[in-house]
C-alpha cells in the first residue's frame, strides 16, 4: 500500500485503539447464528490492477461505527497479506498497520493500492473497540493477483 493511502484508511477507522488485552466479548453472547463476513469483489483466483476496489459482504448482523456498542454489530478489517490472530491474541485489539486496516466508520468497501504480484485478503470482524470475538467472525481468505 502506498503510504498515504494507508494513512488516508487509517485516518477513516473512526475511534480509538484502545490498549492492549481489552475485555473480549465473547463471539457466541453477540454474533447471531449463521452470521458470516465475506468478500464480495475481487473474486478469489481474480487477476486484478491497482488500486484494487474490494468490496465487503455481510449477512446475519449490522454495521457500527467503532466506539458503538449495539447488539449484533462490528465493524471490518481488512487483513492484507497476513493471518487471522492466533487464539491469544483475540482478547487483543487488531493493530493498524499495511496489514490490518481498520474501517471503524462503518464502510464496506475500500481501494487499496497494492504492489504487483499474488496478494491474500481476508475481512475480520471487531466489536466497538477493534477485539475479534473468540472464535472470531472473519470471511475465507482469497488470493488474488496484481498485474502490472
Amino acid at each position: 500500500m502506498r503510504s498515504a493511502t494507508l494513512a488516508t484508511a487509517l485516518l477513516l477507522a473512526g475511534g480509538p485503539l484502545v490498549s492492549a488485552h481489552a475485555e473480549e466479548t465473547p463471539a457466541a453472547a453477540f454474533w447471531p447464528a449463521g452470521a458470516e463476513a465475506y468478500i464480495i469483489s475481487p473474486k478469489d483466483g481474480a487477476t486484478v490492477k491497482s488500486p484494487v476496489t474490494v468490496v465487503f459482504g455481510l449477512k446475519g448482523l449490522g454495521v457500527a461505527p467503532a466506539g458503538v456498542e449495539k447488539a449484533k454489530t462490528g465493524h471490518h478489517h481488512l487483513l492484507i497479506d497476513t493471518d487471522l490472530p492466533t487464539a491469544d491474541e483475540l482478547g487483543d485489539p487488531l493493530p493498524a498497520d499495511e496489514h490490518h486496516v481498520h474501517f471503524g466508520g462503518g464502510q464496506t468497501q475500500t481501494t487499496v493500492e497494492l504492489a504487483p504480484g499474488k496478494h491474500t485478503l481476508q475481512l475480520i470482524m471487531g466489536d466497538a473497540s477493534h477485539v475479534p470475538h473468540n472464535p472470531p467472525l472473519a470471511s475465507k481468505k482469497i488470493t488474488i493477483t496484481v498485474e502490472k
